[in-house]
């Protein structure tokens, strides 16, 4: 299966994304995040074009979920150091959704480095 290209307009929709794709399973694909929080900082997006978390099918919820496990197995086979794992979504613009396209960040930690600002241009709260 491949990302839905019939929103040109979108980012993860349009030309070229699929060459970033590093897994998929099912309904759902991983790529790295293009602005990353901390090393392997990486965005589950759905194939079909939908908005947010909220207009995701059960179906993509769940593979989303299985893709969470198997980039965390991936994650620690690579890197020892890593401690932890921050799994998140920001469902519209006030909550610093910036792509307009169902995507679930997954980003490792390692100890007590600090997280950089996750959501832009919100950092005062």
């Amino acid at each position: 299966m491949s990302i839905d290209t019939e929103n040109s307009e979108c980012l993860f929709c349009g030309a070229g994304f699929e060459a970033q794709i590093v897994e998929t399973h099912r309904t759902v694909a991983a790529v790295p995040d293009a602005a990353p929080v901390s090393p392997g900082h990486m965005l589950i997006v759905t194939l079909r074009h939908t908005e947010d978390v909220f207009s995701m099918t059960p179906d993509e919820l769940a593979d989303a979920m299985e893709m969470i496990g198997i980039l965390k197995r991936r994650a620690l086979n690579l890197d020892p150091s890593i401690t932890g794992f921050n799994i998140g979504a920001n469902c519209g613009v006030s909550a610093g959704q910036q792509v307009m396209h169902a995507h679930i960040h997954f980003i490792p930690r390692r100890g007590d480095e600090p997280l950089k600002g996750v959501i832009r241009n919100k950092m005062a709260y």
